[in-house]
């Protein structure tokens, strides 16, 4: 495993990119790649996710206290529950089916993660030019297929460099759902989804888990966290006033210079 330094550049990157749609599994192994950093069963990778997790849950504390202590009595509750459950269902059962390919074949490959960044950096540029008019400004109120439908916009980034929040951000203002609205549903649909993926990856790699390097595991965790609630306070207020065109930049340029870079030979 790397050393300190790696630990706390990755960790930045963790939890700067996680909630914003750049993908920070992409940046993640390119970051990775580029550093020569390797962790046995990507130990570091999967326990740092966990610190993006706590840094969700933390800034929507307050609310989801509120929803768990009235979903038996509050049928806005309830029905936000169950939409946040339908969206997460297809990359459960999805995610679970591909797991052995997606992390022994897509995330061994370094061109392919370059290229999707690319590729989601064009349709960030043109999504909100293309997007239909405002019909659901409020997270909460989603209608059921709706949710379901953005569910299967998420898989799409099962493949490295497409991004979570991004497929889903997307997916939403396809189906009418407001800049702010869009951003905040995938901020919940992260929850389930990621502390999900964080056990399943856990358990299946739980042969090969390496934590000698607790340090450097616990310093990525801790700048994972911090960095993540700074975003997540940041971003609903941007997105809602700017859009989604400087996340498409961005992944425009990290992709194009991965590629320069893999073709020179590093």
């Amino acid at each position: 495993m790397g050393n300190t330094v790696d630990a706390v550049l990755l960790g930045l990157i963790e939890g700067l990119t996680e909630f914003i749609p750049v993908s920070s599994t992409g940046h993640l192994l390119l970051a990775g790649h580029f550093l020569g950093f390797e962790s046995p069963g990507r130990t570091f990778e999967v326990v740092i996710q966990l610190g993006a997790v706590l840094a969700i849950l933390t800034v929507y504390a307050a609310k989801l206290w509120q929803v768990a202590s009235t979903v038996q009595t509050d049928p806005t509750s309830r029905r936000f529950v169950v939409s946040v459950l339908l969206a997460f269902l297809p990359a459960m059962v999805i995610g679970a089916l591909l797991h052995d390919f997606i992390k022994t074949v897509l995330f061994e490959t370094p061109a392919l993660v370059a290229v999707m960044l690319i590729l989601g950096g064009v349709i960030l540029l043109f999504v909100d030019r293309i997007a239909p008019a405002e019909v659901h400004g409020d997270a909460m109120h989603l209608p059921f297929r709706k949710a379901l439908a953005i569910g299967f916009f998420q898989c799409l980034a099962m493949v490295p460099g497409v991004s979570r929040s991004g497929a889903t951000i997307v997916g939403a203002r396809m189906l009418g759902v407001g800049r702010r609205a869009a951003a905040e549903f995938s901020f919940f649909l992260s929850m389930p989804t990621m502390a999900a993926a964080f056990a399943f990856d856990l358990w299946k790699s739980r042969h090969i888990l390496d934590f000698s390097a607790l340090g450097n595991i616990a310093v990525g965790f801790v700048l994972a966290f911090v960095s993540g609630v700074l975003v997540v306070r940041w971003l609903l207020d941007f997105v809602s006033r700017h859009g989604f065109a400087l996340f498409g930049w961005w992944r425009i340029i990290v992709g194009t210079v991965a590629l320069g870079l893999l073709w020179l030979g590093f």
